[in-house]
């Protein structure tokens, strides 16, 4: 049985396509080619070693009742007049260059925290997964806070940095500087030679 799944956070249209709802409204991503080109990697060496990939979704249902008095207040208003990350849209889809298809492990959220009143934890429980491989957007917001959710529920977390992006350089070198100097996660970096079989060895 599988001990390692890669969680791939948010890499959607609505946060990384050009055309995407997030950039639209002037929020665009710092270096999200990269993080997306990098996640791809991530996802083709995954695949081809049999681990779980499980891709998160952040969407909200026709009326947007779920999506909470705290994100309406941040941004929630503008996305909703551009209908931004609705469930079952385009801006909601995971973006091409990963290769997602509906047979694929999704698992949709509402909040920061991929493990918040979904699924996520009883399906890598399942799969008998106690080490966890993450990357995707946005680096300080959903991908820390998930990791941090996984920290607590006691997963041994590794972050692939190059594979994330945020609004700005600082704001992403921030959520890394925090996630590996209080050791929520070890950072790796696809682009310095990590390769995720040696996920083992490098979180032994």
């Amino acid at each position: 049985m599988n001990t390692t799944a890669l969680i791939v956070v948010d890499v959607q249209n609505g946060f990384c396509h050009p055309d995407g709802s997030l950039p639209t409204l002037g929020m665009p991503l710092a270096d999200v080619d990269r993080a997306v080109t990098q996640s791809a990697a991530a996802v083709a060496q995954a695949r081809e070693l049999g681990i779980p990939v499980v891709f998160t979704r952040h969407v909200y249902r026709p009326g947007r009742a779920d999506e909470g008095a705290s994100l309406i207040g941040m941004v929630g208003n503008r996305l909703a007049d551009v209908g931004g990350l609705a469930a079952g849209s385009w801006d909601g889809d995971v973006v091409d260059e990963l290769g997602w298809t509906s047979e694929d492990l999704t698992v949709d959220k509402v909040r920061f925290d991929a493990f918040l009143w979904t699924s996520l934890d009883p399906l890598l429980r399942g799969l008998g997964v106690d080490q966890l491989l993450v990357c995707g957007v946005v680096t300080n917001i959903c991908v820390e806070s998930t990791v941090r959710a996984a920290f607590m529920r006691d997963y041994r977390v590794t972050v692939i940095g190059d594979a994330c992006a945020a609004q700005t350089p600082r704001l992403h070198d921030i959520g890394l500087e925090v996630m590996g100097g209080i050791g929520l996660a070890e950072v790796v970096s696809l682009a310095d030679g990590y390769r995720i079989g040696g996920l083992s060895e490098v979180a032994a």
